[in-house]
Formats: C-alpha cells, structure tokens, sequence
C-alpha cells in the first residue's frame, strides 16, 4: 500500500470500510432492496468526511493505493502478469450462425447446452406462454417472452418482410469457445487454428474471465459479428441465461437486458428501447427488416439497381427505397436502464456487417453498381478475407485477473488497458494489398484517435455504417467517439515483407469528461503521456504478397447524400445537454436520479424518465434538431435512434463541418460547448425511440430522453403506453410526464 505525501496513515482505513459498505450498497442495489435515488444519496454520504472523491471510493479507492502515477480508472493499475504486448495473434471476430427460416419446420432448433429452450416459432405479437419464474425473481409463472405483449409491441410490417434468416443467441457467463468460427481460413486469422477452444481470457497468459466477470453473447470470445444483406430480414433470438439471483453479478453489471442494434431502420419494438428489458429464463424475438429508408416512398418501382440486395448467384434483387440511405457498418449492445455502461462493459456488445449492391463484399464483381471496396471474391457476397472488424475498448482488471469497473464514477469510466476484439494490444497478420477495417468505439466513455506509427495515409470511407459520398485521405483519423464506426481503407502494398507498423492512440485522458488533449505521434510514441491507453495498440506484420492480384478499389464517388431540401420542415427542435438535472417524476421504475440531464426547447433540464414524451415528430415529415452542449468541459457524443441525420452546421456554420461529418450519421459529438444542427426524417415505421450521451456512463446517469412517433397508423394513434417489466409479465402505465413542445 503507497500513500500520497501529506495523506493521513489512517486513510486507507478509512478507504476500506467505505468501500465494504458501497459493496454492500451495490449488492443491495442490485437486489432491488434500494431505489436509484437513495442509492446515490447514500453512495454521497458514505463520501462524507473523507478527502477523496466519490468515484475513489469504488472497490480500493485510487488514491489511496496507486501511489503517484496517474491511473485514470479509479483503480490500482490492471496487473499484467509479466505479459507484453504484442505477444498474440488478434481474432478475427466470431460469425454467427445463420440458419434458413421456415415456419413449422423445426429450424429454431434447441441450443445444445440448453435442450427445450429455443422455444416455438416466432410470432408477430409477443409469445405469452407461461412458464415457471424461479422463486428469487418472485415466483409464479411468466411469460417465455420477454417482448411487451400486444399490438402496440406486434413486429412491424411482419408480412412485408417475413424474417428469412433465424440467428439465435444466448447472454450468460463466460466459457471455452469449443465452435469459433472466424469466416476465413487460419491464414487470413494469424494463423489461429478455430478448431482449438477458445479461451475467456484477454491473453493466454492471463486468467480465464470467471462466469459472473464477463457476461458474452453465447458466453464466449472472440465477440460475435452478425452478417445480413438488404431485404433479408432476420429473426434474432435472444435467449437471457445470466444468473436469476441479481446479486450474483461479480460486482457490477444487472441480470435484465434488451438488445439495442445501433442505428437500425426498423419499429420501436425491434429497438432495444431501454424500458423494455426482459429477464433470465426469457427469450426476446428482435425482428430486423433491414430495408432502405424511404422503403414506402421512394423508388417504389424498385428500378434503380443501386437500391438493392445481392444475391447467391453475384446479381441484384432491385428493391424500393433510397440508394443513398445504404447503410453497412452496424453493432448492437445491450441498453438496460441505468446499467447500459456495465451491461456493455461486461461483454454485451457485438458488430453487424451490412451488404447491399454497392457494398457487395466481393471485390472483383464490376456491374457498375457494386463500389469493389476491399473484401475477396470467393463466395457472391459477404467475404471477409480483407474486411476485418475491429473493436476497440479499455478495460481494468482486479489482482486476480478478473474484469472491475468504478461504477462511482459519474463523469465517465476510463480503463488502463487496451484491447482489440477483447484482447490485449495484439498483433495482426496483413498480406502486401489494401484491407478495409471497420473500426467500433466500444468504450465507456474514452475517446480515441487514430494513427499509423510511421504517419502514412489511411483512407476513410464511411462514418457511423454510412458510406462517405467521398472518401477522406487523412494521415490522423478525428477523435472518434463512443459508439462512433470509421471504416478505413489501409494499403499495405506500399511495405516490404517484414516490415511492421502499428495503430497509435494520441488521445490523452485525466478523466471520464473528455480528452485532455491530442498527443502528436512523436509525443505518442516516445511514452510522454501518462495515460496507459496512449501509444501503440494493434501491430500490423506484413507477412506475405496476396495469391491473387488485388482488384479492390476505392472509388472517388462512394454513396451521395440524399437532397432533402425540397423536403417541408415541420419543425424545430433544441436539445441542451448538461448537469444539474431536476427529477419531475417519481415512478420507481421508469426514472433516474442522477447528475446528468436534457433541457428540451429551453425547457428546464430534465433527468432520464423513459416514461415522459419529450419529443413527438409526425409521421412522414422533416425536422431540424439543434443538439447543444450545456457546458463544463465536458464532450458528449449524442446518438439518436431510428433515423440517421445530415449535419447542416457546427457552431452554427456549414464550414465547421469537416469532410468525414459530411455524410449521414447516427452519433454526434457536441465538442465542450459546441452544437450540432442536423436534418432528421420520420418514415417507414413508428413507435417509441430514445437520444442520449453515449458516453455510457452519462446516459446511465440521466442524460436519456424519450421521443416517439405515434401516429405510423395501426396501434400508433396517440401517446403510447410506457412498458413495466418483471418477470411475471409486462404491464403497461400512462406516460408519466408529456412536454408540452412535444407535439407540434
């Protein structure tokens, strides 16, 4: 134990005793025995009297035993066990198993590991069969599925787009992965043979992960990639196996969840929407139409080749809908009222490739609609031989190995230790020709910025799953922000055999509000930075020439935004986001009490309750969103669901948009005291939506709203009801507070 010079010996006493009891609290929390607001009220007065702040007094208490160094994550430093980096091979990720939907046909078979629990087939209203709820949940019987019942929570436009495709996957505790499947043979994979278990572990000289640590889709590394291609609708399963017993957590994360697939066109019910969460023992049917916005307005003689699915045979199945709202870079994790941060830290999150007749994933087919971005060209669509995922996230680990997290930290959790596809710093075996990488911020609250070590050029093509309209040439990527996606063009045909070179980080992080600063690459990577998460993280190898000649390109015109000027505005709307929330609400269930808020047309700024209606935009209209930043010092990257948006200003100026924002997309970073103006349309479906800070640690902290569209037709004709789950089944309850700017 090291002590601060001038810090009383009797401090870390002190410490500890805070911290047994805040560990009490959390388990009491997690239990239900105490509500969100009395659980930061007595998180605040376990504070009292001690010199240190609150996020200090998580599991040990940073200051009291970190000594002098500057380790931002409110922890003693993650132990290496003398591992160095760059020392093992990066996985590609894990590619679900797709199976060939058909009704009556046994295809949602059972999951081995679970015999009976795959469930009948899948229904346009929620599956209400009632089954056992085991007594620490409260007894009784509940429903099988999770999903609200009724016509309000029916699948949109089943029939339209009947799902083709079922993937079926659990949440539980980490296990050996005995069935990876990386989509490309061992030597396109570092050569990592797949047929070898797969250990939990974030280096094969570290520990396992134990099962209340880490909590994985399917329980297992490397994560999960989902892969669809347009108008193939997909039935995603997902099963809940986390432990019924809440305080059985490993510290933090809670046992409900509902799936949010990040930046999906698709209705409210298929939305992860944060209130409708479902419990172990239960399965949710996500239902993914992945259509083209516009899908019921535009192009509906579906003649226009670039709007379109590939097929198996290399052709286009011509589809309704707007070209240039093709989207291809997705991900989904999990959104759970006030634990997205833990759920998510804890393994909930996972990536979705998108491919459409521009987007191919076959870099050799030229039909002048496919763009030919790097890929391979084996199968018809969707290879993955030179399109690689790549996640990044920090994270901390206790003495024994095992994942921890400061959930006291209310400005944002900051890791020490850099992974890449859950595991650390690796490297990563490259042939001499160009890769795309579609690159996820998966962290909690770090912002990163991206460089090659030796200041060559990287070429960026789309941001947040949208094709730029022009790709980017840039030698520093911007700084990238939670649950932002840059895909990136990489030529390593301009390196020798031999030759290395690695990803650099220059982001520099204090704390959890925002960067301190931008480091230059020198300063990167001489070691100037005192954060751990600065410098060199993933290693390139360039290990051989391709087999085959590479025919990727990267066209000068990629995907054109879509003209929305001739389109009515129907309104405007301010959203303000900062501190000093006020709680006008007191439903148990659906509020937060919590630091963080959103002032609404300069209304007073409000915390997170997901059953008041702060924003209600008409079907089939355009609207003009003003996303201001409160101030502080704080940066938040606001993402807004459903609809993507066009940045019309920064700081009230066309010309503070660079060129990579210039495209559509789903999260926005207001910069400290910045704004963001931006187009937003509200077609094809309707429902209840969310906007919020995606530093995780701010939106879990109240810095969410809820807005709708309720008036699509069928059961949208007024206010929706706001869902009450538990496992006995759902309820439903008046919204607890509507705007009165809502609705316009």
């Amino acid at each position: 134990m090291i002590l601060l010079r001038g810090v009383s010996k009797a401090r870390p006493r002190v410490t500890e005793v805070a911290a047994g009891k805040l560990a009490e609290l959390v388990r009491a929390y997690a239990a239900g025995e105490v509500n969100r607001r009395d659980f930061i009220k007595l998180s605040l007065a376990l504070s009292g009297g001690l010199y240190i702040p609150l996020h200090d007094l998580g599991p040990w208490g940073n200051q009291a035993f970190a000594g002098e160094t500057n380790i931002p994550t409110g922890l003693p430093p993650s132990p290496l066990f003398g591992v160095r980096a760059f020392t093992q091979p990066m996985p590609r990720f894990d590619v679900l198993p797709r199976k060939a939907y058909a009704p009556g046909q046994g295809v949602m078979a059972p999951i081995p590991a679970f015999p009976g629990q795959s469930g009948p087939d899948p229904t346009e209203q929620a599956n209400t069969t009632r089954q056992p709820v085991p007594a620490v949940l409260g007894g009784g019987t509940g429903p099988i599925e999770g999903r609200p019942p009724g016509p309000v929570w029916a699948h949109q436009q089943w029939q339209d787009f009947f799902p083709n495709v079922a993937v079926e996957v659990t949440q539980e505790g980490a296990k050996p992965n005995t069935v990876y499947q990386p989509g490309v043979p061992s030597a396109l994979n570092s050569g990592i043979d797949p047929k070898a278990a797969f250990r939990p572990a974030f280096h094969p000289d570290l520990p396992d992960q134990g099962p209340l640590a880490f909590w994985t889709f399917n329980g297992t590394f490397p994560p999960k990639l989902l892969i669809g291609r347009y108008h193939e609708a997909i039935l995603f399963r997902h099963h809940n196996r986390l432990p019924a017993d809440p305080t059985r957590n490993g510290g933090f994360g809670i046992h409900t969840i509902t799936t949010h697939e990040h930046n999906g066109h698709h209705g409210a019910e298929n939305d992860g929407f944060t209130g409708a969460f479902f419990f172990p023992g239960q399965f949710y049917d996500y239902h993914y139409p992945i259509c083209h916005g516009g899908y019921y307005s535009l192009n509906l003689e579906a003649s226009d080749a670039r709007c379109g699915s590939p097929t198996e045979a290399g052709g286009i199945d011509k589809l309704a809908g707007d070209y240039r709202e093709t989207m291809s870079t997705h991900w989904f994790h999990d959104h759970m009222f006030s634990f997205t941060a833990q759920n998510v830290y804890k393994g909930n999150v996972g990536m979705f490739n998108i491919y459409s007749s521009l987007d191919r994933g076959n870099e050799e087919l030229a039909d002048g609609a496919n763009l030919r971005l790097p890929s391979g060209s084996d199968k018809s669509w969707g290879n993955l031989d030179y399109d690689v995922n790549l996640m990044l996230a920090d994270k901390a680990w206790d003495r024994d190995g095992q994942l921890a997290m400061d959930i006291f930290d209310f400005d944002g959790f900051l890791g020490d230790v850099m992974t890449v596809n859950l595991v650390y710093k690796p490297y990563f075996e490259v042939e001499r020709r160009k890769y795309r990488f579609r690159i996820l911020n998966a962290a909690v609250a770090r912002f990163f910025k991206l460089a090659l070590s030796d200041a060559s050029p990287m070429i960026m093509i789309a941001n947040d799953g949208n094709l730029l309209p022009s790709p980017v040439v840039l030698s520093e990527l911007d700084e990238m922000g939670i649950a932002e996606r840059y895909d990136i063009v990489i030529d390593f045909s301009r390196y020798r055999l031999g030759d290395k070179v690695w990803l650099v980080n220059l982001a520099e992080h204090r704390n959890g509000r925002r960067p301190h600063e931008d480091l230059s690459l020198r300063e990167a990577l001489v070691g100037k930075s005192d954060d751990p998460c600065v410098g060199r993280f993933c290693e390139f190898r360039i290990v051989r020439n391709p087999a085959r000649p590479d025919k990727s390109q990267v066209p000068a015109v990629l995907v054109p935004n879509p003209d929305l000027s001739r389109i009515p505005v129907a309104a405007t709307r301010v959203f303000e986001f900062g501190r000093g929330a006020n709680q006008t609400t007191s439903d148990p269930v659906s509020t937060f009490f919590g630091p963080w808020g959103i002032k609404t047309d300069d209304r007073d700024m409000l915390a997170a309750d997901f059953g008041r209606i702060s924003a209600a935009p008409r079907f089939g209209t355009r609207e003009i969103w003003t996303l201001k930043n409160g101030g502080g010092g704080w940066d938040h990257p606001i993402h807004i669901h459903f609809e993507e948006g066009q940045i019309l200003a920064r700081d009230g100026k066309l010309s503070n948009v660079p060129a990579w924002e210039r495209g559509r997309k789903d999260v926005y970073r207001l910069r400290p005291g910045g704004s963001v103006t931006l187009s937003m349309q509200f077609r094809d479906f309707g429902g209840m939506f969310m906007e919020h800070c995606h530093n995780t640690t701010h939106e879990d902290n109240a810095m969410l709203l809820r807005w709708e569209i309720d008036d699509a037709g069928g059961a949208f004709l007024r206010p929706l009801p706001t869902p009450i789950p538990t496992p006995q089944g759902v309820t439903f309850l008046p919204p607890t507070d509507i705007l009165k700017s809502a609705f316009r």
